[in-house]
């Protein structure tokens, strides 16, 4: 057998309504800041949740 090709295929970017928004790659991240910018348009915001393109707020789950 020979060498592994690597796959260049990617899943896409889950949309900001999904519910598996989170999921999407990264784009920006400012941890000193307390937030991240996802390929989909998501905030998160690392104490009080999501800020969603369209401006709705989801707020954070759990602890």
């Amino acid at each position: 057998m020979r060498g592994r090709a690597s796959c260049a295929q990617y899943s896409p970017c889950p949309t900001a309504e999904a519910p598996d928004r989170e999921a999407a790659r990264l784009r920006a991240h400012r941890p000193e800041q307390g937030w991240s910018l996802l390929c989909n348009g998501v905030l998160l915001f690392e104490d009080t949740g999501e800020l969603l393109p369209d401006g709705r707020i989801v707020p954070r789950s759990g602890p």
